[in-house]
Protein backbone atom coordinates (compact mmCIF):
# COMPACT_ATOMS: atom_id res chain seq x y z
CA UNK A 1 0.00 0.00 0.00
CA UNK A 2 2.63 2.18 0.88
CA UNK A 3 6.36 2.53 -0.54
CA UNK A 4 8.70 4.94 0.13
CA UNK A 5 9.69 8.26 1.50
CA UNK A 6 11.14 10.33 -0.81
CA UNK A 7 12.06 14.52 -0.62
CA UNK A 8 9.05 14.64 1.86
CA UNK A 9 6.98 13.05 -0.74
CA UNK A 10 4.69 9.92 0.04
CA UNK A 11 4.37 7.44 -2.33
CA UNK A 12 0.57 5.85 -2.54
CA UNK A 13 -0.58 3.80 -5.36
CA UNK A 14 1.76 4.70 -7.20
CA UNK A 15 0.40 8.22 -6.94
CA UNK A 16 2.92 11.54 -6.09
CA UNK A 17 0.66 13.33 -2.68
CA UNK A 18 2.69 16.48 -1.68
CA UNK A 19 1.75 17.06 1.93
CA UNK A 20 1.40 20.69 1.35
CA UNK A 21 -1.34 19.97 -0.34
CA UNK A 22 -3.91 19.31 2.49
CA UNK A 23 -7.20 18.13 2.05
CA UNK A 24 -8.40 17.22 5.40
CA UNK A 25 -12.31 18.41 5.76
CA UNK A 26 -13.03 21.74 7.56
CA UNK A 27 -13.30 22.18 11.90
CA UNK A 28 -16.86 20.38 11.30
CA UNK A 29 -15.35 17.37 10.03
CA UNK A 30 -13.34 17.07 13.52
CA UNK A 31 -16.15 17.90 15.37
CA UNK A 32 -17.73 15.14 13.90
CA UNK A 33 -15.20 12.71 14.40
CA UNK A 34 -15.29 14.07 18.06
CA UNK A 35 -19.04 13.29 18.41
CA UNK A 36 -18.46 9.88 16.92
CA UNK A 37 -15.83 8.88 18.91
CA UNK A 38 -17.96 9.98 22.07
CA UNK A 39 -21.25 8.14 21.14
CA UNK A 40 -19.46 5.10 19.70
CA UNK A 41 -17.43 4.40 22.99
CA UNK A 42 -20.39 5.12 25.50
CA UNK A 43 -22.49 2.68 23.33
CA UNK A 44 -19.95 -0.13 23.43
CA UNK A 45 -19.31 -0.03 26.86
CA UNK A 46 -22.76 -0.28 28.07
CA UNK A 47 -23.14 -2.47 25.55
CA UNK A 48 -20.23 -4.78 26.84
CA UNK A 49 -20.66 -4.30 30.18
CA UNK A 50 -21.39 -7.67 31.41
CA UNK A 51 -18.62 -9.29 28.83
CA UNK A 52 -16.21 -6.70 30.60
CA UNK A 53 -16.95 -8.04 33.94
CA UNK A 54 -16.36 -10.90 33.23
CA UNK A 55 -13.00 -10.50 31.78
CA UNK A 56 -11.95 -8.72 34.83
CA UNK A 57 -12.78 -11.82 37.03
CA UNK A 58 -11.01 -14.40 34.55
CA UNK A 59 -7.99 -11.91 34.76
CA UNK A 60 -7.79 -11.36 38.48
CA UNK A 61 -8.50 -15.90 38.61
CA UNK A 62 -5.73 -16.22 36.48
CA UNK A 63 -2.72 -14.29 38.03
CA UNK A 64 -2.21 -12.34 40.97
CA UNK A 65 -2.27 -8.32 40.23
CA UNK A 66 -4.09 -5.72 39.40
CA UNK A 67 -6.82 -6.01 36.58
CA UNK A 68 -6.09 -2.73 34.49
CA UNK A 69 -2.42 -1.63 33.04
CA UNK A 70 -2.13 1.72 33.07
CA UNK A 71 1.15 3.31 31.08
CA UNK A 72 1.81 6.96 30.28
CA UNK A 73 1.74 7.78 26.86
CA UNK A 74 3.20 10.36 24.22
CA UNK A 75 -0.58 12.45 22.77
CA UNK A 76 -1.68 15.14 21.01
CA UNK A 77 0.84 18.09 21.55
CA UNK A 78 3.73 15.65 23.36
CA UNK A 79 1.80 16.08 26.00
CA UNK A 80 1.92 12.43 28.11
CA UNK A 81 -1.70 10.67 29.15
CA UNK A 82 -2.45 8.11 31.36
CA UNK A 83 -3.34 5.09 28.97
CA UNK A 84 -5.76 2.35 30.22
CA UNK A 85 -5.69 -1.57 28.99
CA UNK A 86 -6.93 -4.67 30.54
CA UNK A 87 -3.41 -6.16 32.12
CA UNK A 88 -2.19 -8.92 29.69
CA UNK A 89 1.07 -9.55 31.80
CA UNK A 90 2.48 -10.67 34.60
CA UNK A 91 2.84 -7.64 37.36
CA UNK A 92 6.59 -6.76 37.31
CA UNK A 93 6.31 -7.32 33.40
CA UNK A 94 7.98 -3.12 33.49
CA UNK A 95 11.01 -4.06 34.86
CA UNK A 96 11.72 -7.33 32.89
CA UNK A 97 11.34 -5.55 29.40
CA UNK A 98 15.24 -4.50 29.70
CA UNK A 99 16.40 -8.17 29.95
CA UNK A 100 14.52 -8.54 26.73
CA UNK A 101 15.52 -5.66 24.78
CA UNK A 102 17.81 -8.07 22.12
CA UNK A 103 14.94 -10.45 21.58
CA UNK A 104 13.08 -7.40 20.08
CA UNK A 105 11.63 -8.26 17.22
CA UNK A 106 10.84 -4.89 15.28
CA UNK A 107 13.35 -3.34 13.10
CA UNK A 108 14.26 -0.14 13.11
CA UNK A 109 14.03 -0.10 17.23
CA UNK A 110 11.57 2.32 18.27
CA UNK A 111 9.03 -0.25 18.80
CA UNK A 112 9.35 -3.16 20.83
CA UNK A 113 7.70 -6.43 20.42
CA UNK A 114 8.52 -10.16 20.81
CA UNK A 115 5.97 -12.97 19.49
CA UNK A 116 6.76 -15.77 22.25
CA UNK A 117 6.67 -12.89 24.99
CA UNK A 118 7.59 -15.03 28.40
CA UNK A 119 5.43 -12.08 30.46
CA UNK A 120 2.29 -12.21 28.75
CA UNK A 121 -0.58 -14.69 31.16
CA UNK A 122 -2.82 -17.19 29.56
CA UNK A 123 -5.44 -14.94 29.79
CA UNK A 124 -3.50 -12.42 28.34
CA UNK A 125 -2.35 -14.55 25.31
CA UNK A 126 -6.45 -14.87 24.32
CA UNK A 127 -6.72 -10.98 25.12
CA UNK A 128 -4.00 -9.81 22.95
CA UNK A 129 -5.60 -12.40 19.95
CA UNK A 130 -8.80 -10.69 19.31
CA UNK A 131 -7.33 -7.33 20.87
CA UNK A 132 -9.42 -7.24 23.63
CA UNK A 133 -7.09 -5.55 25.98
CA UNK A 134 -7.71 -2.49 24.47
CA UNK A 135 -11.48 -2.03 25.85
CA UNK A 136 -10.68 0.22 28.80
CA UNK A 137 -8.79 2.45 26.17
CA UNK A 138 -12.75 3.10 25.24
CA UNK A 139 -12.80 5.55 28.96
CA UNK A 140 -8.93 7.64 27.37
CA UNK A 141 -11.75 8.22 24.27
CA UNK A 142 -14.49 9.57 26.27
CA UNK A 143 -11.66 11.70 28.10
CA UNK A 144 -10.42 13.17 25.10
CA UNK A 145 -7.36 11.64 25.38
CA UNK A 146 -7.37 9.91 22.26
CA UNK A 147 -9.58 8.87 19.38
CA UNK A 148 -11.02 5.80 17.94
CA UNK A 149 -9.11 6.01 14.18
CA UNK A 150 -5.65 7.85 14.89
CA UNK A 151 -1.81 7.08 14.97
CA UNK A 152 -0.79 4.37 17.77
CA UNK A 153 0.29 6.28 21.23
CA UNK A 154 3.59 5.73 22.05
CA UNK A 155 5.40 4.95 25.34
CA UNK A 156 7.81 7.27 26.95
CA UNK A 157 10.06 4.70 25.75
CA UNK A 158 9.27 4.65 22.13
CA UNK A 159 9.18 8.38 22.04
CA UNK A 160 12.46 9.06 22.91
CA UNK A 161 13.83 6.87 20.06
CA UNK A 162 11.88 9.61 17.39
CA UNK A 163 13.20 12.11 15.75
CA UNK A 164 12.04 15.43 15.69
CA UNK A 165 10.92 15.27 11.87
CA UNK A 166 8.95 12.97 13.35
CA UNK A 167 6.68 14.87 15.64
CA UNK A 168 3.87 15.38 13.00
CA UNK A 169 2.32 12.17 14.17
CA UNK A 170 1.61 14.08 17.58
CA UNK A 171 -0.40 17.08 15.72
CA UNK A 172 -3.65 14.43 16.07
CA UNK A 173 -5.60 12.54 19.01
CA UNK A 174 -3.47 9.27 19.14
CA UNK A 175 -6.04 6.42 18.47
CA UNK A 176 -6.82 3.08 19.36
CA UNK A 177 -6.25 1.80 15.74
CA UNK A 178 -5.41 2.98 12.86
CA UNK A 179 -2.89 2.39 9.41
CA UNK A 180 -0.31 0.18 11.61
CA UNK A 181 -2.34 -1.50 13.15
CA UNK A 182 -4.74 -2.84 9.96
CA UNK A 183 -1.46 -2.86 7.69
CA UNK A 184 1.64 -4.22 10.08
CA UNK A 185 0.92 -4.40 13.67
CA UNK A 186 3.18 -6.17 15.25
CA UNK A 187 4.95 -7.50 12.00
CA UNK A 188 6.04 -3.97 11.02
CA UNK A 189 9.02 -2.59 10.54
CA UNK A 190 9.32 0.83 12.81
CA UNK A 191 9.99 2.59 9.30
CA UNK A 192 6.23 1.93 8.02
CA UNK A 193 5.22 2.84 11.10
CA UNK A 194 6.50 6.70 10.26
CA UNK A 195 4.87 5.95 6.87
CA UNK A 196 1.34 5.44 8.34
CA UNK A 197 1.61 7.96 10.58
CA UNK A 198 2.87 10.70 8.04
CA UNK A 199 0.03 9.62 5.27
CA UNK A 200 -2.88 9.43 7.79
CA UNK A 201 -1.72 13.40 9.59
CA UNK A 202 -1.47 14.95 6.30
CA UNK A 203 -4.55 12.87 4.25
CA UNK A 204 -6.97 12.60 7.13
CA UNK A 205 -11.19 12.43 6.23
CA UNK A 206 -13.52 10.93 7.33
CA UNK A 207 -13.78 8.33 4.75
CA UNK A 208 -10.45 7.47 5.63
CA UNK A 209 -11.47 6.69 9.62
CA UNK A 210 -14.11 4.17 8.06
CA UNK A 211 -11.97 2.95 5.96
CA UNK A 212 -9.61 1.84 8.83
CA UNK A 213 -12.51 1.14 11.41
CA UNK A 214 -14.17 -1.65 8.48
CA UNK A 215 -10.25 -3.36 8.02
CA UNK A 216 -9.99 -3.25 11.88
CA UNK A 217 -12.62 -5.42 12.37
CA UNK A 218 -11.45 -8.22 9.20
CA UNK A 219 -7.85 -8.09 10.90
CA UNK A 220 -9.36 -8.59 14.52
CA UNK A 221 -11.66 -11.08 13.64
CA UNK A 222 -8.77 -12.62 12.08
CA UNK A 223 -6.61 -12.31 14.63
CA UNK A 224 -3.91 -11.61 12.96
CA UNK A 225 -0.42 -9.83 13.88
CA UNK A 226 -1.09 -9.45 17.72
Amino acid sequence: MFNYFKKDQVIFNHKVINPEQDNRSCSYGFLIKRGADILFSASVLLLLALPILVIMMLIKIDSPGSIFFTQQRIGLGRKQFKLFKFRTMVENAASMQSCLEKANEIEGGVLFKIKEDPRITRVGKFLRRYSIDELPQLVNVLKGDMSIVGPRPLTIRDFSRLSSNQYYRHDVLPGITGLWQVKGRSGSKSEKLHVYDFFYVNRWSLSLDLMILFQTVLVVVAGKGA
